[in-house]
């Protein structure tokens, strides 16, 4: 430690460990329980605060962060209140594998157990949510605390930490030593697994690649597409991981997940051998463990995932392979290619049933309102390959995941927990940090109005996105369901909506309705133009629940 080194404030020390670990952006709604944090980032020059309206808001933006970037989204919230709302970010993070860290203020040390002011026990609340619960206990620790949560954040399989801050502890001044910015190790594959996998893929007739998790950058992507071109192999992707593969790709198949093509998942079940690469086959990826039945699959399964904990948990393996996305990637350039391939026919039918399923089908004259289809289609055909699409949870998703063609990493921002409320705040946080790119939401009557006052935040923080909100007066995922279970039984399901239009106009954002299929391609460019955050309100058939089923 330096000999001129001064006394800082708690405060200050945690913000200065956030700059040596590279932080640039911070989603926060303020609160009293952290307030030398919010003074020590007054002066933080490379460090950006976003102010939120409401914790949750705050915590999905940091998840779509660490989406975005493979670096932990950072987040502050208050204590009590602040650290229930925010919960829902947490748990996001971790069904999606989000690098992410939130700070919680806490009471102080001399007042925990007694039910102070918004006294949270963190341990026990997050404990089943995030990688790592801690509290900072002193003022002396607060480096080491940081460096391990960015760490435990980002080794194996990414996830969410969440840091308790007693307030007496960042109040608290004193000379301390900072840590050095993390660098976390990454698994392997060795010689002799990747040797095993070329053995089982040159013994295979109907081989099935299966892309997904966290942990992928561009170059991992690039050895991918090298890897399948070479083997001429079938590639899908995982549910809400479509962007790891060019989706226009002659190999790619197609997305298993909500709404997925019947002839996929048939597909799925009668390959070989799978060769799943960073998907935790979960629940909706798998269609309930019944594509790919657990514990023991009916297809060779080579499992590559950068967690050994999730290797053996849920399926054993033929080859289970622990190592993460970007190491596994550069073995597979040094693989070489597989000589003999009867599989060439297997790949070009399944890309050929994936073009069917995927193209926009003429709407049906049945339809009022919107299609969405003839929507997703255009917008498919027009935005830059590399806009990014957001959305939260909805019957409404069917559409985008079926009908849009993601060409690259790092566009597609959904949940795959299905969080409702998600795609809004996303992409306010996609559009701040990379403004030059175009960001498109979709989100359903009910899921906008999980966080609609982030108009605020978008406003305030110059974030010209475009929402499209799909309106059909409906909960129209329970409301399916509901039919399906209870017919003609309608309970709870209705909703009563504000007029978009005037909301969205209050906030002092564009706004447009459309009810007619025609009218979004010139609405959607207005929005795109107006320099200032944009919604479109598509009124949509409410009978029309998704692509294929529509109620009586």
């Amino acid at each position: 430690m330096s000999e001129n080194a001064k006394p800082r404030s708690g405060g200050q020390i945690l913000v200065d460990a956030l700059v040596r670990n590279a932080v640039d952006t911070v989603y926060c709604v303020p609160g009293e329980s952290y307030l030398p944090v919010l003074d020590a980032l007054h002066d933080a020059s490379g460090i950006r605060t976003i102010v939120n309206r409401h914790e949750g808001a705050a915590s999905n933006m940091a998840d779509a962060y660490g989406k975005l970037t493979g670096r932990p989204g950072i987040c502050f919230v208050t204590r009590g209140p602040g650290a229930t709302h925010a919960s829902n970010g947490v748990h996001t993070a971790r069904e999606d594998s989000t690098p992410m860290i939130l700070f919680v203020g806490q009471v102080e040390r001399g007042f925990v157990g007694r039910e102070g002011f918004q006294e949270v026990n963190y341990r026990q609340m997050f404990g089943g949510l995030a990688k790592w619960v801690t509290e900072i206990d002193s003022l002396e620790r607060i480096p080491e605390i940081v460096a391990t949560a960015f760490s435990v954040a980002l080794a194996g399989r990414p996830g969410p930490v969440v840091v308790g801050l007693p307030e007496d502890v960042l109040f608290g001044s004193g000379v301390v030593e900072d840590a050095p910015p993390v660098r976390v190790a990454q698994a392997a594959p060795d010689a002799a697994a990747m040797a095993e996998l070329r053995t089982l893929l040159a013994g295979a007739s109907r081989p099935l690649v299966v892309l997904g998790g966290t942990g992928w950058d561009d170059a991992a992507c690039e050895s991918l597409k090298r890897f399948v071109v070479d083997n001429d192999l079938p590639v899908a992707a995982s549910f809400r991981r479509q962007d790891l593969f060019d989706n226009r790709d002659p190999h790619y198949v197609g997305q298993l997940g909500l709404g997925v093509s019947p002839k996929l998942a048939e597909r799925a079940r009668d390959a070989d051998l799978l060769l799943v690469f960073g998907s935790r086959l979960a629940e909706v990826t798998s269609s309930g463990y019944s594509v790919v039945q657990s514990p023991a699959p009916r297809q060779a399964l080579v499992h590559v995932h950068a967690d050994p904990q999730e290797l053996g948990r849920v399926y054993q393996a033929r080859l289970p392979i622990n190592a993460g996305m970007r190491a596994f990637a550069g073995a597979l350039d040094m693989l070489p290619p597989v000589t003999v391939r009867p599989w060439q026919a297997w790949t070009e039918a399944a890309h050929a049933d994936y073009v069917a399923h995927s193209t926009p089908p003429q709407a049906s004259p049945e339809l009022a309102g919107v299609d969405m289809a003839s929507v997703v289609g255009y917008l498919s055909e027009v935005l830059p390959d590399d806009a990014v699409i957001a959305n939260g949870a909805g019957n409404y998703t069917v559409w985008v995941h079926r009908f849009f063609r993601y060409r690259q990493r790092a566009t597609e921002l959904a949940p795959t927990n299905g969080a409702m409320g998600y795609g809004f705040p996303a992409a306010v946080a996609a559009k701040l940090r990379q403004p030059e790119r175009t960001v498109v939401c979709f989100a359903g009557d009910g899921c906008f109005m999980m966080y609609p006052q982030e108009l605020a935040t978008a406003m305030q923080f110059h974030a010209p996105l475009v929402v499209i909100v799909v309106n059909n007066s409906m909960l129209g995922t329970i409301r399916m369901h509901q039919e399906r279970e209870y017919p003609g039984r309608i309970s709870a399901t209705e909703l009563a909506n504000p007029d978009f239009i005037a909301l969205a106009k209050a906030f002092g954002a564009h706004a447009e309705r459309v009810e007619r299929t025609a009218d979004f391609p010139a609405a959607f460019e207005r929005a795109r133009d107006a320099g200032v955050p944009a919604l479109i309100e598509l009124r949509v058939d409410p009978k029309q629940t998704t692509p294929n089923n529509r109620l009586n």
